[in-house]
């Protein structure tokens, strides 16, 4: 099994960031809290002190086509808070 695993950037994670520790990443629906820590403790080398997740339902799309109205869903995901022991932080934009 090949997990994966992407950072939200978005203001709201900023915000959870600088004032909890508290990183947002979008990873496998089938990874485990175990399993997510331990990566983000591998790829980042930070010591991790919890892991929360939240499965993201998926939201209904519809459109308009010539041959009438699509509807459809978006997948569902789900979503890591990780939180970083005191005084160590992750760095997204090091590498640029």
């Amino acid at each position: 099994m090949d997990i994966t695993i992407k950072p939200i950037i978005t203001e709201r994670a900023t915000k959870l960031s600088e004032k909890r520790n508290c990183y947002t990443f979008r990873v496998s629906p089938d990874a485990n809290k175990y399993q997510i820590k331990a990566l983000v403790e591998d790829i980042y080398g930070v010591k991790v002190k919890s892991v929360n997740t939240a499965v993201m339902r998926g939201k209904n799309k519809s459109r308009w086509t010539k041959s009438g109205l699509l509807k459809g869903k978006t997948a569902r995901w789900k979503k890591a808070y990780v939180t970083v022991a005191d005084g160590q932080s992750i760095e997204f934009f090091s590498n640029i």
